[in-house]
């Protein structure tokens, strides 16, 4: 089963949450109507997610929950794929009505168990400043590892059709959970609508909002 595929990971990030605490199918559409009209911006990640307000919200209020890793976004050269507030309304909604069906009480961001949703947000969190340069220049995609745990995903760059010509649009990112399988078939792929936002020590590329937070596994990970 998945969630025994990377059972080491999770292993590691007990660990690490540990540590923290004692020291304080498939695809979906790449279209939404987000504009990104700010390709650099002068402060760290973190001060950027802030400066959006009604767009990170549910992002930022995980965030609160580990210091950890919003150090990493302040102070790290990472990836950030950042998941907007649509993509955890989605999955809260269908946690709650898995729950509300089986006579559970709900719920929340700020209740959910922490080692399951840090286990979950590390996946969006890549290691190194990357832009969309890093993985162009590769047909297949690669394989990049997330913070904490080492968890592999994969990044693939595709260039849309525009004016007529055929790859010669903007260039988006199919973003994937791999569940340790080279089958692309039990992949589970989500895509950017804005990428290469530059940040002191980031560069962030946003999920479009048709994706499920947690890449199918939030029902799974919190329904306990």
């Amino acid at each position: 089963m998945r969630k025994n595929l990377y059972k080491r990971s999770l292993v590691l990030l007990l660990a690490l949450f540990g540590i923290y605490v004692s020291a304080c199918k498939k695809s979906d559409s790449p279209y939404y109507d987000y504009s990104n009209t700010v390709q650099s911006f002068n402060g760290s990640a973190m001060d950027y997610l802030k400066s959006k307000p009604n767009t990170f919200d549910s992002l930022l209020l995980v965030l609160d929950r580990f210091p950890l890793l919003k150090d990493s976004l302040t102070n790290q050269q990472v990836t950030l794929f950042a998941p907007v507030n649509e993509n955890f309304a989605a999955s809260v909604k269908y946690l709650n009505q898995t729950r509300k069906a089986a006579g559970k009480a709900p719920i929340y961001l700020n209740t959910a168990q922490p080692i399951q949703l840090l286990y979950m947000l590390s996946k969006y969190i890549i290691r190194g400043n990357k832009t969309t340069s890093a993985y162009a220049g590769n047909v297949d995609g690669i394989s990049l590892n997330t913070i904490l745990s080492d968890y592999p995903m994969h990044i693939k760059a595709v260039k849309s059709n525009a004016s007529g010509f055929v790859n010669g649009g903007a260039t988006t990112l199919e973003f994937s959970d791999m569940y340790g399988s080279t089958i692309r078939l039990n992949w589970v792929t989500t895509n950017t609508n804005a990428v290469n936002i530059k940040t002191n020590n980031a560069t962030i590329n946003i999920i479009t909002p048709l994706h499920s937070f947690g890449f199918d596994e939030f029902t799974a990970r919190l329904d306990q």
